[in-house]
C-alpha cells in the first residue's frame, strides 16, 4: 500500500492512461499527450495544459484527452477542477472506469467521502476484478464513517496483500470504530513480512506490544538520507495520530 498523498496514485504519462481507455474512445495518436506529458514533468505547466486544451478541442468525442486533463490537474493540486475534468469525461464514455476511479480520487482530496466511496463502486462495477485490490475504497469508506464496509474491504484486500502493515492497521480502525479498541486488537489481522521503516513497530504498537517512543525510535535509527527519514516519519507519525484517534485521545 503506498501512502494516500504522495497517495500518488497518480497517473501522469501518457503510457500509464491509455491501458484504461473504453473499448468506446475514440483512436487518438498518443503524440500530442506525450508532448503535454513531457512539458508537465519538465515543469512546463501551462504549456502543457495549453497543448492538452488544444487536442480536447480537436478531438471533442475523445474521452482520452478530457481524462489525461483531469489527470494533470490532480496532480497540480486542483482536485475541483480535477473533478470537472473526470465528469466530462464519464459523459463521454460512462463506461470509462479511470475516470470514475480517478474522480473518487480527487473527491477524497476534497473531503467529499461519500463520493468518493461511490465512484470508486461505481469504477468496480465496471471492473468488479479489481475489488480485493482496492484499499482506497477502505480508506474512503472509513472517513465516510462506512466502517462495515471498510472492514470487509480490508479483510479482501488482505486476500491479494497478505504481508501489508497498513492494511491491518486500517482494518483496525474500522473495527475499533464498530466495536471498540480491544475487539480491534483482538481481530487485528494476522502477518510478517512488512520490511518498510518503521512498520513491523507500528504493527506491535497496534498490536499492544510496543509504545509510541518505540515507533519514533525506529524512525530515525541508523543513518538514513534526508528523503528516507522524511519518509520514515510521515508514517510514523500518520499511523500515531490513526492510533489515538482509535482511543479518543484528541491532544
Amino acid at each position: 500500500m503506498q501512502s494516500l498523498c504522495p497517495l500518488t496514485l497518480l497517473l501522469c504519462a501518457v503510457c500509464c492512461i491509455m491501458p484504461f481507455a473504453s473499448p468506446a474512445a475514440e483512436a487518438l495518436s498518443s503524440d500530442p499527450l506525450q508532448d503535454a506529458a513531457q512539458l508537465f514533468n519538465s515543469g512546463k505547466r501551462q504549456e502543457a495544459f495549453t497543448l492538452v486544451d488544444k487536442v480536447i478541442k480537436e478531438n471533442p468525442k475523445s474521452v482520452q484527452p478530457v481524462l489525461f486533463q483531469g489527470m494533470l490537474l490532480l496532480r497540480s493540486q486542483d482536485p475541483a477542477k480535477a473533478v470537472e475534468s473526470f465528469t466530462k469525461a464519464i459523459a463521454l464514455d460512462p463506461k470509462a472506469a479511470t475516470a470514475y476511479q480517478s474522480r473518487g480520487e480527487a473527491n477524497f482530496f476534497l473531503g467529499r467521502f461519500k463520493e468518493s466511496v461511490s465512484d470508486f463502486d461505481q469504477a468496480l462495477a465496471i471492473e468488479p476484478e479489481k475489488k480485493p485490490y482496492h484499499w482506497q475504497r477502505g480508506i474512503s469508506c472509513y472517513y465516510a464513517q462506512q466502517f462495515e464496509e471498510g472492514r470487509k474491504q480490508f479483510e479482501e484486500h488482505k486476500t491479494v496483500n497478505p504481508n501489508d502493515v497498513e492494511n491491518a492497521v486500517w482494518h483496525y480502525l474500522c473495527v475499533a470504530r464498530i466495536s471498540g479498541v480491544e475487539k480491534a486488537r483482538s481481530a487485528l489481522i494476522p502477518m510478517e513480512g512488512d520490511s518498510r521503516v518503521p512498520m513491523k513497530e507500528i504493527y506491535a504498537l497496534y498490536s499492544g506490544k510496543a509504545s509510541p517512543e518505540d515507533v519514533l525510535r525506529a524512525a530515525s535509527a541508523g543513518t538514513p538520507s534526508p528523503a528516507r527519514l522524511k519518509d520514515h516519519l510521515f508514517y510514523a507519525h500518520l499511523y500515531l495520530g490513526l492510533y489515538y484517534e482509535a482511543q479518543a485521545d484528541e491532544k
